[in-house]
């Protein structure tokens, strides 16, 4: 039989959820079935509760990314963006990576574009701000803080000095919290083999919205966050934002100024916006209004789950807890995907869809080598952990929530040499420019102008 005979599943994303549910959707159907179609600008999946360490060096960029082709073998991978949906007409357009839009039919859609930056129209925010959701930006974080050190240490400028060894990160969740905690770690690590820079002579900045860092974990661990990357030397600001950060003056709005070459946003993130061009029933928000099935409201034969739907929580609300969503995290998306991949087969082949339902496990956070908070919940019982052991807590649940085998056993190699070797300090800031230097070798020098010689006075 040819795919084109087969219903199609097309599978809009290739994130966690995207992911996890073609995984699903794959196993559980019969040979034949039905055509899995995934499609994503990207050609693979970014596990992006590593990337502070990603960005650290803690971990190799490649062993947090997982090819779609490789682990999806059976599915249809196409690189390039859904632009449009004609539900109507069940088709999808689909801009490649190059060359014309074309259209896609399918019989069952699955919604995981997951969620982007959320950002604000702050002066000089788009030209100066680093965001921390993709590989790409955790390793230009990384070599970007090293080549600020070695501007310092090789100027004898002191503003560009100054301003180069401040780094301001925007954001005190989880993303801003562990990045800033893993970027301190690296950089006291690294300033061990300059000459003109100490960890004295940096400045780090957090500054959050919010009242408290690190919501995730209850106010206590929170609190202890707060006062751990304090006694690090990392100034919090909080109940504050910034107001601009044009070419890296960054003013705060409870007045502060200083000049920053690193400017790290991290406050938050929204559903992707190409949404609204779907024709899809959203929330307040913008996410997909979903059901408990996880189908979307008024449809039988489309899906959303993830960072980019609005999904009851069930749980919570058996728990007395009115008008409660599942929050964007890897722990709600995970689970919501093997769910919807099962509801996906039933609805194909016409039995009941299942509810999804899961209460809340807990949260884990690193701040840097050896030092993390942990909040595991056990039934009724909450326990709270702190420091060291809450540290391998994160190591642990994290790396065996990695995708395959393949990938978990890379992590735990990179954590075991790293127990033996020292941390890798080397800034590869070419690798955003790589031809640049071949550039200027290959261009052609222009030819030098004759010097004009004054006649002589007769």
């Amino acid at each position: 039989m040819s795919t084109t005979e087969r219903p199609r599943i097309l599978v809009v994303g290739g994130g966690y959820v995207g992911l996890y549910a073609a995984r699903r959707i794959l196993k559980k159907m019969r040979y034949g079935e039905a055509t899995v179609t995934v499609v994503d600008p990207r050609s693979y999946m970014t596990y992006q509760p590593f990337l502070p360490e990603t960005a650290a060096g803690n971990i190799s960029p490649r062993h947090v990314v997982v090819p779609l082709r490789r682990v999806l073998p059976k599915a249809e991978v196409l690189t390039g963006r859904v632009t449009t949906i004609d539900q109507d007409r069940k088709v999808a357009s689909i801009a490649p990576l190059v060359g014309e839009a074309y259209e896609l039919p399918f019989d069952y859609l699955v919604i995981a574009l997951g969620a982007v930056s959320r950002t604000f129209p702050i002066p000089g925010l788009a030209e100066q701000g680093i965001g921390m959701k993709g590989i790409e930006e955790a390793i230009g974080l990384r070599n970007h803080v090293l080549e600020q050190l070695d501007k310092a240490d090789s100027t004898t400028d002191e503003e560009i000095r100054r301003k180069a060894l401040t780094f301001v990160f925007v954001g005190g969740g989880f993303a801003g919290a562990e990045t800033i905690g893993e970027v301190e770690d690296m950089a006291r690590d690294a300033a061990k083999y300059y000459t003109n820079v100490s960890r004295e002579d940096m400045r780090f900045i957090l500054v959050d919205a919010a009242d408290k860092i690190l919501p995730e974990v209850g106010p206590k661990l929170g609190q202890y966050g707060k006062e751990h990357l304090e006694s690090r030397g990392v100034e919090i600001y909080l109940s504050t934002s910034m107001d601009s950060c044009v070419d890296g003056h960054v003013v705060l709005k409870n007045g502060l100024e200083v000049d920053s070459s690193t400017i790290v946003w991290t406050a938050g993130v929204k559903p992707n916006p190409v949404l609204a061009r779907y024709g899809l029933p959203l929330g307040p928000r913008g996410h997909v209004d979903a059901q408990p099935t996880l189908q979307v409201t008024g449809t039988d034969y489309i899906w959303a789950a993830g960072d980019n739907a609005q999904v009851p929580d069930v749980a919570a609300r058996k728990a007395g807890v009115e008008n409660a969503w599942c929050p964007p995290n890897a722990q709600h998306a995970l689970r919501q995907a093997r769910v919807l991949g099962d509801n996906v087969i039933s609805g194909m082949r016409g039995f009941p869809q299942k509810d999804y339902s899961h209460s809340n496990k807990g949260a884990v956070a690193g701040l840097g080598l050896h030092k993390g908070v942990a909040m595991i919940v056990m039934g009724k019982m909450k326990i709270k952990l702190k420091g060291r052991l809450a540290w391998y807590m994160h190591r642990g649940y994290h790396g065996l929530a990695m995708p395959t085998w393949n990938r978990k056993v890379r992590v735990f190699a990179d954590w075991t040499l790293g127990m033996f070797l020292k941390r890798e300090v080397v800034s590869l800031g070419a690798m955003e420019h790589p031809r640049e230097e071949f550039y200027e070798a290959a261009r052609p020098v222009p030819a030098a102008e004759p010097k004009k010689t004054e006649a002589k006075a007769s």
